[in-house]
């Protein structure tokens, strides 16, 4: 995998001190730095894009502005772990380039060790969403 850009390997390095259900601690406590939708697009929710094999209810959208994409995710606050891991997406994708965002591996979860605090249907869901924001950027 090439070098994370510094927002991604700082979230990486952070979750790289968390001990076991730290990780997962970390990641809840996470899932309330996700924005809200702009009111833009919360007016536009059909340019949304559901990501069906998560478990729980998640649509994400992807605008790119110059060369770098920003991504979008409306998930329900009861759904903190999605929530916590789309947050670290946010966060350590914002601002790549498509090229960039391509290079970066569907299973980035187990750099931050979520392999060892979620099970095995919430890692598909979470490794098939990182698939998604690739395929979609790939259509920008």
């Amino acid at each position: 995998m090439p070098k994370p850009n510094a927002n991604l390997a700082q979230l990486i390095e952070d979750f790289r001190f968390c001990v076991g259900e730290e990780k997962l601690e970390y990641l809840i406590e996470l899932a309330a730095s996700l924005p809200q939708l702009p009111d833009w697009l919360r007016s536009n929710y059909q340019l949304m894009t559901a990501v069906e094999e998560c478990m729980s209810p998640v649509h994400i959208f992807l605008e790119k502005s110059g060369d770098v994409v920003k991504i979008h995710f409306d998930i329900p606050q009861e759904s903190p772990t999605v929530r916590g891991y789309a947050a670290v997406l946010q966060q350590g994708l914002d601002g790549l380039t498509v090229d960039q965002l391509q290079q970066i591996p569907d299973d980035i979860y187990l750099q931050l060790g979520l392999q060892q605090v979620l099970s095995g249907q919430r890692q598909n869901g979470i490794k098939a969403l990182m698939a998604r924001i690739k395929r979609l950027a790939g259509d920008l």
